[in-house]
């Protein structure tokens, strides 16, 4: 879900009303050429040979006279194409944080273990997409999240159009599906690219959150009074997340975690927005919190009173929630045993 920063995104970008399609007739035709970059990263998949299309999440079949090479994704989204074995060229979206002082950079949360030096970043922040620097990277698709239907996430929308006609382009859904679901397009999507998703080690990372599913329904069953809230925080509100659409917390829910449901969600069906005089409308044993890069952190909300009220807070029974989670099941086995820690030493509070 949205929540906070992805809420005013999504709100801003007129998501939350009905949109329209994006025009992709341009977008089909395949790019040509094949001129590297210098410091980008060189793809490590070995393309296939012959004609290339996949069936992307907006029912629209991608066509490329070969397998892409020269791949431009969303960051988080190019994180999880890395650890299935595709690398890209260019990146946009929340890449990295610079040090205000040194100017040194770290990878933000959503890069996962994306080496940043390695690859283009062509937009850091949001409404940040810079096509001169994404013609020069010679892109044969363009890979990204899809939040609401036909729309591309962190492409702004201003430019969309000239960026559409540049190259093809896929998305993926990222909310209304459950997590193995969504994991497994992208396993596919990396198998079109050249990937082998076989490899022993994914077939160890599938079986650890395989693994850690159960524990999270184990521990679930055992804790049905523990009400955990999915929450992020703002200067002027803390938004209170519906389990409905993300695609971590529908699996929260099939996993039978007793998830806080708001009642007065936003347009879009996303979350509620509380002041921080209300923000214990909801009763709550445990609270994921937004962990993202422009969202209040625990420490940051110290200076929130009716925050450290909170009978969840008090009791230290706060743990982060990736709220845009890495596609690959190395990084969202740990998401889920984290959940099921949380829950088998969770005492009701509330």
């Amino acid at each position: 879900m949205p929540s906070t920063t992805r809420a005013n995104h999504l709100t801003r970008r007129g998501l939350l009303a009905a949109g329209g399609a994006l025009g992709l007739g341009a977008a089909l035709v395949a790019c040509g050429g094949d001129k590297k970059k210098d410091g980008a990263a060189a793809p490590s998949a070995s393309a296939k040979s012959g004609p290339w299309e996949f069936k992307d999440d907006r029912g629209l079949t991608v066509k490329a006279k070969a397998t892409p090479k020269r791949i431009v994704a969303f960051t988080g989204t190019a994180a999880a194409l890395h650890d299935f074995g595709v690398e890209v060229v260019g990146v946009f979206g929340p890449t990295y944080v610079e040090d205000p002082k040194t100017k040194a950079r770290k990878p933000d949360v959503q890069a996962g273990d994306l080496d940043i030096n390695k690859v283009a970043v062509i937009g850091n922040v949001w409404g940040e997409f810079k096509i001169e620097e994404y013609l020069k990277l010679n892109p044969e698709v363009l890979i990204t999240d899809m939040w609401e239907k036909n729309d591309l996430w962190y492409v702004p929308a201003e430019q969309k159009d000239k960026i559409l006609k540049i190259a093809p382009s896929v998305a993926l859904w990222a909310s209304d599906l459950s997590m193995p679901a969504v994991l497994q397009r992208h396993a596919d999507l990396a198998a079109s690219l050249g990937a082998d998703v076989q490899t022993a080690q994914i077939k160890t990372d599938k079986a650890r959150f395989e693994a850690a599913a159960e524990r999270v329904r184990k521990a679930a069953k055992g804790k049905k009074d523990i009400k955990v809230l999915i929450g992020s925080g703002s200067p002027d509100l803390f938004y209170v997340s519906t389990p409905v659409r993300p695609t971590d917390t529908l699996f929260f829910k099939e996993l039978g975690v007793n998830l806080v449901v708001p009642t007065k969600l936003d347009q879009g069906g996303w979350f509620e927005g509380l002041s921080w005089e209300n923000v214990d409308k909801y009763k709550a044993d445990v609270i994921m919190l937004d962990n993202r890069t422009g969202t209040l952190q625990p420490e940051q909300l110290k200076a929130k009173p009716t925050w450290g009220a909170l009978p969840a807070v008090k009791a230290g029974q706060v743990i982060p929630r990736v709220t845009e989670p890495v596609y690959s099941y190395a990084k969202c086995a740990p998401l889920l045993e984290d959940l099921a820690k949380a829950l088998e030493n969770a005492k009701k509070v509330s």
